[in-house]
Order: C-alpha cells, then sequence, then structure tokens
C-alpha cells in the first residue's frame, strides 16, 4: 500500500484525485491539502510515500515546496501548464500528469510509482543509475549518461555518451521505470530529454541522432514541451 496525499488550491482538482485514488487498489490517499505549508504536520508526523502535487500555487509553488523538503517523498506532478514540465524532470519526478486529465492516465502514473517501489528502482533513481543484464553481465548504467534508447526485437540498445550496451529488457518495462526526463517518441525509441537538440514535425534530433517521432505519441510529447 502506498501512502499518499494530494496538494492543490483548485478544490475540483482534489476532488478528482481523490475519486481517482479510491478506484486504485493500492493507494492509500490519507489526505488533502489546499497549500504545501498546511501540508507539514503530517510530512513530519507521518510516513508519506507519495505526493500528488500541483505546480502553480499560491504562496509557494509545489516546485518550491518540493525543493523545500529535506527528504521529499516521490511526487507525481498534476498541473494545467506544460512549460514546468522540462523543471519537473530535475527534481526526478515519477510523473507529470497534464491538467484535465483522465483515469486511464492517472492509473499509468501510478503504476509508475507502485513499480518504482515494488521493485526498488526508486532507491536507484536516488543513486541515479541501474543495473541491466547485458550478456553473461549485470552492468551499471547512469541514467544521465543515457543519451536514448532503441528496441530490438527482444532486446534494448542502451546508447550512453561512452558506450552501447545491449540488454534484454522490454520496451514497455523499461519505459515504466525510468526518470522523468525520459519520453518514448517511437515505438522504438526512447529518449532523455537532456540530450534534445531540436524538434521536427516527424522527427527530433538526439545526440546528432536523427530519430523518429511518432504520431501516436506526438501530442503528449508537444504538451511536455509547452507547445500544446
Amino acid at each position: 500500500m502506498i501512502n499518499c496525499i494530494a496538494i492543490d488550491d483548485e478544490p475540483l482538482a482534489l476532488d478528482l484525485v481523490e475519486d481517482f485514488a479510491s478506484k486504485v487498489p493500492f493507494l492509500n490517499l490519507v489526505a488533502t491539502y489546499n497549500s504545501g505549508l498546511d501540508a507539514l504536520d503530517l510530512l513530519n508526523d507521518q510516513q508519506v510515500d507519495l505526493l500528488f502535487l500541483d505546480i502553480q500555487m499560491p504562496d509557494i509553488s509545489g516546485m518550491q515546496f518540493i525543493k523545500s523538503l529535506e527528504h521529499p517523498p516521490k511526487v507525481i506532478f498534476t498541473t494545467a501548464y506544460a512549460q514546468h514540465a522540462v523543471e519537473g524532470f530535475n527534481v526526478d519526478a515519477v510523473d507529470y500528469l497534464l491538467k484535465p486529465f483522465t483515469f486511464e492516465r492517472f492509473l499509468k502514473a501510478a503504476n509508475k510509482a507502485r513499480q518504482l517501489f515494488q521493485t526498488g528502482t526508486s532507491s536507484n533513481l536516488t543513486e541515479n543509475y541501474m543495473f541491466v543484464k547485458s550478456g553473461y553481465d549485470m552492468v551499471k548504467v547512469n541514467y544521465d549518461d543515457i543519451q536514448f534508447i532503441e528496441g530490438l526485437k527482444d532486446y534494448v540498445k542502451i546508447h550512453t555518451e561512452g558506450k552501447t550496451v545491449i540488454a534484454l529488457l522490454s520496451m514497455k518495462s523499461l519505459e515504466e521505470s525510468l526518470p522523468a526526463s525520459f519520453f518514448r517518441v517511437h515505438r522504438s525509441y526512447i529518449i532523455n530529454f537532456r540530450f534534445l537538440e531540436s524538434v521536427g514535425r516527424r522527427n527530433v534530433i538526439v545526440s546528432k541522432k536523427d530519430i523518429p517521432l511518432g504520431d501516436m505519441y506526438r501530442e503528449q510529447f508537444m504538451a511536455k514541451l509547452g507547445r500544446t
């Protein structure tokens, strides 16, 4: 069970998160608040695993609030402003829900959080690396070094600044465990926003590599760039 709280200055937004969370068996929504400051006492007194956190709020923004915590819980940002997405990547957000979001999208974010806790990948995220099986070896890969990931038939090819690692992983499982700075732009490609150089109508350039931008991924990708 994941103990979580929701913070948003819009009552209707809080009601929606409360309704969606009640439908997810592994989420225990402990409380809701209109301000991060109101949530401080609970965060100091109880174990909170996950925050559903709005960004644009009076007094203190969600981004300022999460950065102010000495030991912050994992966070899923919920906001109507796509331009904040890139800043969200920099605080290792689990996910970024752009309002208005559906229950299906909410559930996907919740499942991503659950996988982090179940597999222990969350601790790896704090350490900023993962281990992948490559041949007979377990190879350490730093998230910050990954430029893009290419899906093959039964494997993935992880392209980094210093090496290329071929690992026995599915694109789906890898996509769900990566930090929020990664985004799937095509059925065969996941990119790291840190290395994104330019965006075309049907392609992106990542570390001088021309990568196709699939139609089914384009809308969410452009939303993350704040160009909806």
